[in-house]
């Protein structure tokens, strides 16, 4: 089963190919050029160096975001380009799941914090606990996360509402909390200021995601969720400004 595999959410977009869930190759696209017309060359390529064909490919997978919004809009739309013409399904991956899956084999019974930057001084943000999401992904202040991550060690936490915490275990005690993603990144020497010993930062911080996408696609696949390429939704979590200018108007 081969699955071609994009990621255009986040500085570090790559695409890659996978053979029965495992990575073939997986090929950084270049960040200074313009992404809509490096895309269908780079994904080409990723074919020919793997030694496959456009036609061999069972399914399309692709980040649905948060993140860059033109990035994210560039490309869905070139993998549902490329699904429709070869009447194969889309896959949708979201990002903050493809970070934490990347973290949690070496980082087995601890929270996973992912980050993606969302610039204006906020990140994307979802916490994962023994591989499951704890909560809706949010975006919010890096700090106002933080003070949420570490209460009063053994403090139940009373804070509803706030950032990770209206489907979070009572007690968030600062233990171990593992931070990934280009935000935690950006935020480094705070989250480390903040959280202490308490506090590790993913090495990369913001690795390549269209591998663990591939793969992540590769399982859902097998069991059978082969959705058309016009069924794909991204993920958004925050609004675009053109929506939001709309609105005041």
């Amino acid at each position: 089963m081969l699955i071609l595999a994009l990621d255009t959410t986040t500085r570090a977009a790559s695409c890659a190919l996978s053979r029965d869930g495992v990575v073939l190759r997986e090929d950084a696209i270049d960040p200074s050029r313009q992404l809509a017309l490096q895309l269908p060359d780079a994904l080409e390529a990723v074919l020919a160096l793997a030694g496959a064909e456009l036609r061999e490919v069972d399914a399309f997978a692709v980040a649905t975001g948060p993140g860059s919004f033109t990035g994210l809009r560039i490309g869905i739309a070139t993998m549902q380009g490329f699904a429709f013409a070869a009447e194969k399904p889309l896959i949708g991956i979201s990002a903050l799941t493809a970070l934490s899956a990347v973290a949690s084999p070496a980082f087995l019974g601890s929270r996973i914090a992912t980050w993606i930057d969302a610039w204006r001084g906020d990140v994307y943000a979802a916490l994962y606990e023994d591989g499951r999401e704890a909560g809706e992904p949010v975006v919010a202040n890096p700090a106002d996360l933080l003070d949420a991550l570490a209460p009063r060690k053994g403090a139940p936490y009373t804070g509803k509402g706030a950032p990770y915490t209206d489907q979070a275990p009572a007690v968030l005690a600062a233990n171990d909390v593992l931070f990934i993603g280009d935000g935690a990144a950006t935020y480094r020497e705070m989250i480390l200021a903040r959280l202490g010993d308490a506090a590790r930062i993913a090495e990369p911080a913001s690795p390549p995601l269209s591998g663990i996408i591939a793969i992540l696609a590769t399982i859902k696949y097998r069991n059978g969720h082969l959705p058309p390429p016009h069924a794909i939704r991204p993920l958004y979590v925050r609004r675009p400004d053109a929506e939001l200018a709309r609105d005041r108007q």
